[in-house]
């Protein structure tokens, strides 16, 4: 499980494409990952990787993608040099300053319009349409692992928007972003839950 709260940025090194899957080699140089074990979950742009691979002088992390993930999410179109953000797992004790996310990537939102306002930025996003039942004003979404509250839901236009203070943007790859770029989205399990469950009791309800 995961907190939403990004702790920084790191560097795509190499990539291999493989059988099924593409291994992506991933930079160590803030040191996130010096404990990092093979078999361990790491959020990369808020996907949810097992460690596969560290070097002998834990330089680099080596992650293996599958199809799926590499079709659902934005991690299929990565590049070299490329930065992405990086989230440990949490652990029992730890303050969780976000909300809880998996890293189950729903699908990607594209990057419709972005608004400077000083030092603070808003994103507004595309989703698809079949999701927008789960968002609504000030409840929160993952976005490329960072958890982040919705101050505009578009229905109309199938639309949320989203605020970045500065500290978001120094510590995350937002401030790379521009207009039509794809960014990963998590919907809130909970949230899922209460509203399938009363979509179908209410269905259920209509057909007696």
């Amino acid at each position: 499980m995961y907190t939403g709260i990004v702790l920084g940025t790191e560097t795509i090194l190499s990539i291999e494409l493989k059988d099924g899957f593409n291994t992506i080699h991933v930079s160590n140089e803030k040191g996130f990952m010096n404990d990092a074990f093979i078999g361990a979950s790491v959020a990369v742009d808020g996907t949810c990787l097992t460690v596969t691979g560290i070097s002998e002088d834990k330089s680099y992390v080596s992650f293996d993608v599958g199809q799926v993930s590499l079709d659902l999410t934005s991690l299929g179109q990565l590049k070299l040099q490329d930065r992405v953000n990086i989230e440990r797992s949490f652990k029992m004790g730890m303050e969780n300053g976000g909300h809880n996310l998996y890293g189950h990537i729903e699908a990607t939102a594209q990057i419709v319009n972005i608004i400077d306002f000083g030092q603070t930025r808003q994103f507004d996003v595309q989703m698809p349409a079949h999701c927008m039942k789960y968002f609504f004003l000030k409840g929160f979404i993952g976005l490329h692992g960072c958890s982040l509250t919705i101050n505009r839901v578009d229905l109309s236009q199938q639309q949320l928007s989203v605020n970045l203070i500065p500290e978001t943007l120094r510590l995350t790859n937002f401030g790379q972003k521009n207009i039509g770029d794809q960014l990963n989205f998590e919907i809130d399990q909970t949230t899922r839950t209460l509203v399938d469950t009363l979509e179908n009791i209410y269905a259920r309800q209509r057909a007696i």
